[in-house]
C-alpha cells in the first residue's frame, strides 16, 4: 500500500531534510513540500475538486509554518479534509504541545531534529487511521479488509493434516496474482514454513517480540525476501524463544504487516496459544484445515469450540478446508460442516501425497508441478476465499472438483456405516 505524503514547511531547509527523510520510507509517495498555509489549503482544495480519492493519506506540517499557525492550520485540515491525517513537527515535544496538537486534529507529534524510526512511525499510524476512515467513508471499493491489508490464518486441526503446506500455497497463489504477500510462520515451536521452501534466515518473529513501537525498517530486518515474491516472517529457529511471542507482540506484529503488505498469510499451526489465538481473532479470514476422519473432525471440532469458549471466533466465522478427501471417503464435507458448525469451501483438496512428495521432501514446495492436481486445487481455493488480485482462478486452476459440498446445502450422499457412524454418536459429546 502506497503512502501520499504532502510535507508543508515554509524554511526551505526543512523541507529539504523533510523530503530527503521521506523518500527513504518504504513505499512512500512524498510530494514537493508546498511552502505556506495558503499554497497547503490551495492543493488539498484542487485535488479534494478532481477526487476525494486524489487527497495525499498523510499531511505533514512544520511548526514554522505561516501565515496561519500550525495548531490553526491542523484545525483547518482536520475539519475541511477529514480522511487525511496531519502530523505535526515541531522542535518542542513536550506534553503540552502534544496534547493541544491532539486537540487540534493532529495524529502525531514528531520531534526536531528527525528522527527516521520515528518519522516512519508516525506516518505509518496516521496512514493507517487515514486508510481506516476512508473505507469507513465508502470511498474505494476495492480498498483491502481492516486499516491496511487483508490477514488470513490457516490453522490445522490436528498435526499432520496439511496446515503449513496450505497457508503456503495459499500465499504463492496470492503474490503469483501480483498481490504483496506476507507469509508469517506463527507455529512458535514447530514450524516449518522455512523448511518447505528452503529457506534460513537468522532473523524470525521473536526477535519483534520486544519491540513496542515496530517502524518500516525494523520490520524489514526480520523479513525474508524470498525469489518467490513472498516476504517470510520466520518461526524461530530455537522453539524455546515461541515463549517470547504474546498476546501483545502479535498484535503489534500483525498491525504492523498489515500496513505494508496487501495480504498477510499466518500459518497458526495445530496449538491453540496466545499469539495465535490473537492472530485469529484479528483475522479477516480465518481457515481451518481438516481431514476427512474421525480423529481429526473431532479435533477440528473440539478448537472450534474452545475459540467459541475463549471469545476468539465463532464457528459460523470460520472456513473449513478439507484435505485428501475423496470420492471414497465415508466423512464428506457435508457431515465435517453440519458436525462442527463451520463455513464450508465449495473446492476440497484432493488426496494425491505422491504428487508432493518430491518437492515436500526436497523442500522446495514452490516447485510443484502446476499439472498437480493438489496445486490446481489449492489455487482455486485461494481464489474462491477472494486472496488473489483478480476474480478468475490462476491459469491452469481447474473447475471446482466434481461432487464437492457447498455452503447452499448441496451435500454429497453419506454413507451410515463405519467412521461416520462414529462421527455422529460423539456430534454430542
Amino acid at each position: 500500500m502506497t503512502t501520499r505524503i504532502l510535507p508543508a514547511a515554509g524554511d526551505p531547509d526543512a523541507a529539504r531534510a523533510i523530503v530527503a527523510l521521506l523518500s527513504q520510507l518504504p513505499d512512500a509517495e512524498p510530494a514537493a513540500p508546498v511552502p505556506d498555509s495558503t499554497t497547503l489549503l490551495d492543493t488539498l482544495f484542487r485535488l479534494a475538486a478532481d477526487s476525494l480519492d486524489e487527497l495525499p493519506e498523510v499531511v505533514l506540517v512544520h511548526e514554522r509554518i505561516g501565515p496561519v499557525p500550525a495548531l490553526e492550520l491542523i484545525r483547518e485540515v482536520a475539519l475541511r479534509f477529514p480522511a487525511v491525517g496531519v502530523v505535526l513537527i515541531s522542535s518542542d515535544a513536550g506534553p503540552a504541545l502534544f496534547s493541544a496538537a491532539m486537540d487540534s486534529g493532529a495524529r502525531g507529534l514528531i520531534g526536531l531534529p528527525l528522527a527516521y524510526e520515528e518519522l516512519a512511525a508516525r506516518v505509518q499510524a496516521a496512514a493507517q487511521w487515514s486508510a481506516g476512515v476512508r473505507r469507513h467513508l465508502g470511498r474505494g471499493p476495492e480498498a483491502p479488509a481492516g486499516p491496511g491489508g487483508r490477514v488470513v490464518t490457516v490453522t490445522g486441526a490436528k498435526g499432520g493434516v496439511g496446515a503449513t503446506f496450505t497457508a503456503v500455497q495459499f500465499a504463492l497463489a496470492a503474490a503469483a496474482a501480483g498481490r504483496r504477500t506476507a507469509l508469517v510462520d506463527l507455529d512458535l515451536q514447530a514450524g516449518d514454513v522455512g523448511s518447505y521452501l528452503d529457506v534460513q534466515f537468522r532473523r524470525s518473529i521473536a526477535d519483534l517480540a520486544g519491540i513496542q513501537d515496530i517502524s518500516p525498517r525494523v520490520l524489514q530486518d526480520a523479513v525474508y525476501e524470498d525469489r518467490t515474491g513472498l516476504a517470510l516472517l520466520l518461526a524461530p529457529a530455537e522453539g524455546e524463544r515461541g515463549e517470547e511471542v504474546d498476546e501483545r507482540a502479535a498484535r503489534h506484529v500483525i498491525g504492523a504487516l498489515r500496513a505494508r503488505y496487501e495480504l498477510v498469510v499466518i500459518d497458526c499451526g495445530s496449538q491453540v496459544t496466545g499469539a495465535n489465538a490473537t492472530a485469529v481473532e484479528l483475522a479477516d479470514l480465518a481457515v481451518m484445515v481438516t481431514t476427512p476422519d474421525v480423529v481429526a473432525v473431532r479435533a477440528a471440532k473440539r478448537t472450534v469450540r474452545m475459540w467459541e469458549r475463549l471469545q476468539v471466533r465463532k464457528a459460523e466465522d470460520t472456513t473449513m478446508v478439507v484435505n485428501r478427501w475423496s470420492r471414497h471417503t465415508e466423512i464428506q464435507p457435508s457431515l465435517i460442516e453440519k458436525i462442527t458448525k463451520t463455513r464450508p469451501t465449495r473446492t476440497p483438496v484432493p488426496a494425491a501425497f505422491k504428487e508432493l512428495q518430491a518437492v515436500v521432501d526436497a523442500g522446495r514446495v514452490q516447485d510443484l508441478d502446476n499439472r498437480s492436481t493438489v496445486k490446481q486445487a489449492l489455487w482455486t481455493l485461494a481464489g474462491e476465499l477472494g486472496l488473489l488480485a483478480a476474480p478468475d482462478a490462476p491459469a491452469g486452476s481447474p473447475a471446482p472438483a466434481p461432487g464437492s459440498g457447498s455452503g447452499s446445502g448441496s451435500a454429497l450422499a453419506l454413507r451410515a456405516a463405519g467412521p461416520v457412524a462414529r462421527l455422529r454418536r460423539g456430534r454430542e459429546g
